[in-house]
């Protein structure tokens, strides 16, 4: 079982006329394969997958495999739903199509148990070869995995080999790989990538990458290869652009910013997400003034 780990992008979907724009998106993941990302995770939150209907998340996912195709660079797919059933379909699907692992949110809005946590991710699990990442966010779920149920999943479950976590908590990092150095953690949150690497994390899915795979790439494998002070140096540079990229929900922010910065060629989202106020897209603009964004 290969574990991925490294800098991985949380792609965001480009849409056209209220379609995904295949031929943008392809082109945008070309350009992380370019610049030394690790992985790419087609359709997690970034991705706005919870607004794309079944079919168009499966296609999201094949445009990632065929364009990271005899690559350096593999393919998460996210996979996750607060049906079990949804998502063990997507998990297969995701399988079938050449994914090298998936990404599995914690089942949101109808409040699990941990043992109903527990059974979810085992059901899951068990119905694909290929790895899994939990991935826990609480902010967005309203359910927190907590790190027993992590545990538990990890000592039990042979092809559950570590968790994306998003609660923001270092403390909560710390525990995790006290009492598990085998399990990966992997940051969910852009602004403690660093402090999470130093902490003996295994990389990032990242946000702000979709802008800057570059840096993230540089700071995330200075800071797994040991190089403390770089990867610390480009973390505070990284520093301003990460805060504004949440400025507002995510992706509204880092799809305005790509939009800025010639990335993108129009702004649109599934509602109901909406562009950013006037006044956050001035903010937004300004602080894009201080980085080289890579076309």
């Amino acid at each position: 079982m290969r574990k991925l780990k490294g800098a991985m992008t949380a792609l965001i979907t480009p849409f056209k006329n209220g379609k995904i724009d295949e031929e943008k998106y392809a082109r945008l993941i070309q350009r992380q394969v370019d610049n030394m990302i690790d992985v790419v995770v087609p359709v997690g939150t970034t991705g706005e997958s919870a607004t794309l209907t079944h079919d168009e998340h499966k296609r999201c996912i094949e445009i990632a495999v065929e364009v990271c195709k005899g690559t350096e660079t593999r393919v998460m797919a996210g996979a996750g739903s607060n049906s079990t059933h949804e998502a063990i379909d997507l998990a297969l699907f995701a399988q079938n199509a050449g994914a090298d692992a998936i990404l599995s949110v914690s089942p949101y809005y109808n409040k699990p148990t941990q043992e109903g946590i527990y059974q979810h991710y085992k059901a899951i699990a068990n119905s694909v070869d290929i790895p899994v990442l939990l991935y826990n966010v609480p902010g967005r779920t309203s359910v927190d995995i907590q790190p027993q149920t992590i545990f538990r999943l990890f000592d039990e479950v042979e092809n559950i080999y570590g968790v994306k976590e998003a609660s923001g908590s270092i403390e909560r990092c710390v525990e995790l790989l006290a009492k598990r150095p085998e399990l990966y953690v992997i940051s969910g949150d852009d602004a403690i990538n660093y402090p999470i690497i130093a902490n003996g994390g295994m990389g990032c899915i990242s946000v702000t990458a979709n802008l800057l795979p570059d840096k993230i790439a540089t700071l995330i494998h200075a800071g797994i290869a040991g190089q403390f002070d770089t990867s610390k140096m480009v973390n505070d540079e990284l520093f301003e652009i990460n805060k504004i990229l949440f400025i507002e929900s995510n992706p509204i922010p880092i799809k305005a910013a790509m939009y800025i910065a010639g990335l993108l060629d129009n702004l649109e989202y599934r509602l109901p997400l909406v562009p950013p106020s006037k006044e956050n897209m001035k903010k937004i603009e300004k602080i894009l003034e201080k980085y080289e964004v890579v076309k």
